[in-house]
């Protein structure tokens, strides 16, 4: 699938969303491994593009035109139980900007309006303090821990955080 190209403006940075370039898969790898990100992603398979690719679900995030990260989407088409669970990785440069918060809003806005998606998951690490703030800033909701959620890179188990959003609960970028 081929992704449109969405941008917007915030704090003053142009936010845009784009397909992945495959000469940027190497460098949204070396990005996930960055201290700051690599305790909660571990290591991507340098011989496995899937990853990032997504099966073409995932838009590079460019701030002011500059590669700064990775979003990825999946989405449930059944009518009965339609949704999209979202997840996102943000160079570390770029943390506690907003940044994060507006890649995921002009996300969810062409999943509403495009795809006709109306509730949103995303599963954040429990203990990933940082992340879940940003989440809930746009609205999002906990729902429930996920225990024992996932293996973690020195091989431990941590819990993660089930939160979901309705697109009625958007909530506008603060200060607005």
């Amino acid at each position: 699938m081929s992704l449109p190209t969405l941008e917007a403006i915030h704090n003053g940075e142009l936010v845009r969303l784009r397909d992945i370039e495959l000469d940027e898969v190497a460098a949204l790898r070396r990005m996930f491994a960055l201290p700051g990100l690599r305790e909660w992603w571990g290591a991507q398979d340098p011989d496995d593009d899937s990853e990032i690719l997504n099966d073409g679900c995932a838009f590079a995030i460019e701030i002011d035109g500059v590669l700064a990260g990775w979003l990825g989407f999946d989405e449930e088409l059944d009518p009965q139980y339609k949704f999209a669970s979202l997840d996102i990785m943000l160079a570390p440069g770029y943390h506690g900007r907003g940044l994060g918060p507006a890649a995921l809003r002009l996300a969810i806005g062409w999943l509403i309006d495009e795809r006709g998606h109306r509730r949103f998951t995303i599963d954040p690490a429990a203990d990933n303090a940082r992340a879940i703030a940003a989440y809930v800033d746009i609205g999002f909701r906990p729902v429930g821990l996920l225990r024992e959620y996932e293996l973690t890179p020195d091989g431990t188990y941590r819990d993660g955080l089930l939160m979901d959003l309705l697109a009625s609960e958007i909530r506008p970028p603060s200060g607005l």
